[in-house]
């Protein structure tokens, strides 16, 4: 597939696999629900700069996992991301407030308007035409979506960072994603992604979605998830905790000591320390140096042995929190 490509969301499949113990419905009262589509819903990116060749409908075994539009409440606004023809959308209409669908794809927009034009539920839907990284999203109780890997993270973060509020949603990602999504410290999916979702929502493997249940069957398995975002958020600058997390994870296995050791990192953290300086007419030593200052904060914290790959959410929020206390920041 070309780069500049996007694989389209595909379709929840029916017969996907629980894990055991696995909630099948989410706490916020959000859950996907079971419909088969008919065609293939419009992709989420930017466009491809090749010429965009309209597309047969392919049918696809399809099926979300439980019910959403069962879960879902009379007074709820539900963000669609890729509706496609509707089938899902439809559902969503019939219990919800209001279902606001984003699809890239014009072609699908008139065939999801044509669907509904008519019913009793034609005046609950608003169709937001475009490239959803790029649309500005209103507000909304809940969130469905399957999502091409392409735009899977920065998907998430536009959710997490969007205000007011959401109160859950129900994603379908390529599993080794998801599973990136909910790893924890020590495992070997845990990452940067893992540290910077949890830190902003409570994250669930709800089931697993074999390739098998798609047609054509696609390369990789599938996973959904669902995702509660922490309401109040925890105090922290998002910027600045990602540039701390970026600089840890760079080589998760080494010692926080080695990873500062960077002359590019000291070079950027001496960079901002002296405008916080500036900023707060602190005065710098003739002999001031950030190698210094940087592992003897790590040494006041304990932190100095300390992997990036072992760090849970609260030993970041302490490390940041260290490096703050004594002017040293990273954004």
């Amino acid at each position: 597939m070309p780069p500049n490509e996007r694989t389209p969301p595909r379709a929840f499949p029916a017969n996907a696999e629980h894990p055991p113990g696995s909630p099948r419905v989410g706490r916020g009262g959000c859950a996907p629900a079971p419909v088969p589509i008919d065609a293939p819903p419009g992709k989420l990116g930017p466009e491809s700069d090749a010429p965009q060749v309209p597309r047969r409908p392919q049918a696809r075994a399809h099926a979300t996992p439980p019910d959403p539009a069962a879960a879902l409440r009379p007074t709820d606004v539900v963000l669609e991301v890729g509706p496609g023809t509707g089938n899902m959308t439809v559902k969503l209409l019939e219990k919800a407030k209001k279902v606001v669908a984003c699809e890239l794809d014009p072609r699908l927009v008139a065939e999801l308007h044509k669907r509904v034009q008519g019913t009793p539920v034609a005046g609950k839907l608003q169709v937001l035409v475009g490239d959803v990284l790029k649309t500005e999203l209103p507000f909304f109780d809940a969130c469905v979506a399957n999502l091409p890997f392409q735009i899977s993270s920065p998907f998430v973060f536009k959710l997490l960072l969007h205000r007011p509020f959401f109160r859950c949603a129900v994603l379908m990602f390529q599993r080794e994603f998801a599973l990136r999504l909910v790893a924890k410290p020590g495992e070997k999916l845990y990452c940067r992604l893992s540290v910077n979702t949890q830190l902003l929502a409570r994250v669930d493997h709800l089931m697993k979605v074999g390739k098998n249940n798609f047609k054509p069957p696609p390369k990789v398995e599938s996973s959904v998830v669902r995702i509660e975002p922490k309401n109040p958020p925890p105090p922290i600058n998002f910027r600045e905790w990602d540039g701390l997390v970026r600089i840890t994870f760079v080589r998760k296995n080494k010692t926080l000591s080695a990873a500062f050791k960077s002359s590019a990192v000291q070079q950027l953290l001496e960079k901002n320390y002296r405008v916080h300086c500036s900023v707060n007419d602190i005065a710098i030593p003739d002999d001031f140096r950030i190698a210094e200052k940087i592992q003897k904060i790590l040494t006041d914290i304990d932190f100095g042995d300390k992997r990036a790959r072992t760090m849970d959410t609260d030993d970041f929020i302490r490390l940041l929190h260290g490096f703050n206390a004594e002017g040293i920041h990273f954004s």
